[in-house]
């Protein structure tokens, strides 16, 4: 569990707040005039670093007040709490050791053991190969064609493929 420090509060044990996104995303300052897409993009768009970004969080179960934090997307470590309104402390010297925020941007290069390391852990590609269905019994995975009588009642090799299937 993540421990939140309401600043009305104390720390308190994260199921008593609620996530409500990226802080200091400004608000236009002509609404009327944005396209559709700019009003989309004010909606919905928003960063997703790895590292510190800043958030805002719903203090539900105690005070019910909106407050910001600093949170390293990659540790989950708060490095700073702060009430709405406040400007955004300068986090960057508080980086913990080790933490995205505190690392150079050559540490993110894909030639980084760190960073093989986590992209070849195999969790994506235990993913991807649990979906991927056989198509022919003559594919490197084996399998039964689509319609094959001898295919089990019911199994997706059973029923010949629709136009709309992958």
């Amino acid at each position: 569990m993540l421990l939140i420090e309401c600043p009305y509060c104390g720390p308190r044990d994260e199921t008593e707040y609620r996530h409500g996104g990226q802080a200091h995303v400004p608000y236009p300052a002509d609404p009327e005039a944005l396209s559709d897409r700019e009003w989309a993009e004010y909606l919905f768009y928003r960063d997703n670093p790895r590292g510190m970004l800043a958030e805002r969080w719903l203090h539900t179960a105690g005070c019910r007040r909106w407050f910001n934090t600093i949170r390293d997307t990659e540790t989950y470590a708060i490095s700073a709490v702060y009430p709405i309104g406040a400007p955004r402390p300068d986090t960057a010297a508080e980086a913990p050791p080790g933490s995205a925020a505190a690392l150079s941007p050559a540490h993110h290069a894909k030639g980084d053991p760190a960073a093989r390391a986590i992209t070849s852990s195999g969790s994506h590609a235990r993913t991807a190969t649990a979906h991927t269905a056989p198509s022919s019994a003559g594919s490197p995975a084996g399998g039964s064609a689509a319609g094959d009588p001898a295919a089990p009642e019911g199994s997706p090799a059973s029923h010949p493929a629709s136009e709309g299937d992958e």
